[in-house]
């Protein structure tokens, strides 16, 4: 795969993972394939386990229209092919107590990448993104103020890039990394 040169071995879902944007509107995920996805992210690790995260899943038309409202011009291009469409959200304090939680988005994130790499083996591609309106989310799905928006994710399966635009058929393929040197930091 283009752009793909591990230095190491690494699990399959990683070494195949990226996020592409071609989408197949028409082959819907399977209840039970989201169930599990979300199973996965389900079981990340969290401080004091926590678990902060929160996912709004959109699952009827008019969720997904406000979804979509809220993106910002270049992902309306694409993201409405993906068949699901969600919220990942994650929650600033701590239950007991009520203390901040600094770890919250640390935490949520993590979940995001299970989810994602559960996603990777059972075949479906996820987009992640942050261009997006928060306040159009936060109204629209009722989001208390004590929950942080994070970001928006497109599931499904890959379609054909054909359907892209010129300008998104030419980023259709993974990112290159920068090399291990680069981001181990020696003091």
């Amino acid at each position: 795969m283009e752009n793909r040169n591990f230095d190491y071995d690494v699990m399959t879902e990683i070494k195949t993972h990226w996020s592409p944007r071609a989408f197949n509107p028409n082959k819907k995920v399977p209840e039970t394939e989201l169930n599990a996805i979300l199973e996965a992210a389900r079981y990340a690790p969290s401080c004091f386990n926590e678990q902060p995260w929160r996912f709004i899943i959109a699952e009827t038309p008019n969720e997904r229209a406000q979804i979509i409202s809220s993106m910002t011009p270049g992902n309306k291009e694409w993201a409405p092919n993906a068949p699901v469409l969600m919220v990942i959200l994650s929650k600033k304090q701590f239950t007991r107590g009520e203390k901040d939680n600094r770890w919250h988005l640390f935490d949520a994130g993590t979940s995001w990448g299970y989810l994602q790499l559960e996603a990777q083996r059972r075949g479906l591609i996820t987009h992640a993104m942050g261009g997006f309106n928060v306040e159009t989310i936060r109204e629209a799905f009722n989001v208390p103020d004590d929950f942080t928006i994070i970001a928006l994710i497109a599931l499904g399966y890959y379609g054909s890039k054909e359907n892209l635009s010129d300008t998104y058929k030419a980023k259709e393929k993974p990112s290159p990394r920068m090399a291990l040197d680069e981001i181990r930091i020696k003091f």
